[in-house]
């Protein structure tokens, strides 16, 4: 009976052990990511080491760890986008990942390591990298219509298109097409070009019977001359 109270104690205390805090972080690719981190310290015996690893936290240190530090400073890195820019001995040991990629999207593991059996403080955050997004401008157009002399649109009414993106159009490209807004207007014009094709044929048929005069005059004066010779 003893036994089994001894391992029931035992198993609780691990599983308090492993209940770990969990939160998330957000970021965008290219921008510094902070990863919150802290523990508290009253006194300069209350700084201690810690670690921050890639993946859930395990049973003790940290599972692909990233970043080492003895409380007072930085003692191991993984690399140097991995940087531990709080104060240290005040108890903010925060990761602040540099120019951060997709790749670092994950599950982060902060623990800090307090003396004593299974008095590690523990804490996951998953982190999340986004692509930037890429806004593209969206074209706007618009339709006036022209209206008649009497002031009502017309089925006939010229309509002129434009169309240019909403930003960084200097020139905006415009249509047009403009067709006869009554049908008198095109009557008047083909009655004009009738009286300039008459105008253009009478004054042709006039040159035309000058210069048969003059043949005819200069033919009868030669039969004069010829006359008086003979």
């Amino acid at each position: 009976m003893l036994s089994y109270f001894c391992m029931k104690w035992i198993l609780l205390i691990l599983f308090t052990d492993h209940t770990v805090s969990e939160s998330l972080v957000k970021g965008r690719v290219g921008q510094d990511i902070t990863v919150p981190c802290f523990y508290e310290v009253k006194t300069t015996k209350d700084i201690t080491s810690m670690c921050w690893g890639r993946g859930s936290c395990p049973a003790s240190k940290c599972y692909q760890t990233i970043i080492w530090t003895d409380g007072w400073k930085v003692t191991e890195q993984y690399s140097s986008r991995y940087m531990l820019k709080g104060n240290l001995p005040s108890g903010d040991v925060s990761l602040t990942i540099v120019n951060a990629e997709e790749a670092d999207s994950g599950m982060y593991c902060c623990r800090v390591e307090i003396s004593g059996w299974f008095n590690d403080r523990m804490s996951n955050t998953r982190v999340v990298i986004e692509t930037a997004r890429i806004s593209t401008a969206s074209p706007h157009t618009y339709t006036s219509e022209q209206t008649s002399a009497h002031g009502s649109t017309s089925e006939s009414s010229s309509t002129i298109t434009r169309t240019w993106p909403s930003a960084f159009a200097s020139e905006a490209p415009q249509t047009a097409f403009v067709p006869f807004s009554d049908t008198s207007d095109f009557l008047d014009v083909t009655t004009n070009l009738q009286n300039e094709s008459v105008s253009r044929r009478s004054q042709r048929y006039s040159e035309n019977g000058l210069y048969i005069g003059i043949g005819l005059c200069v033919v009868l004066l030669a039969i004069l001359i010829l006359a008086l010779f003979l």
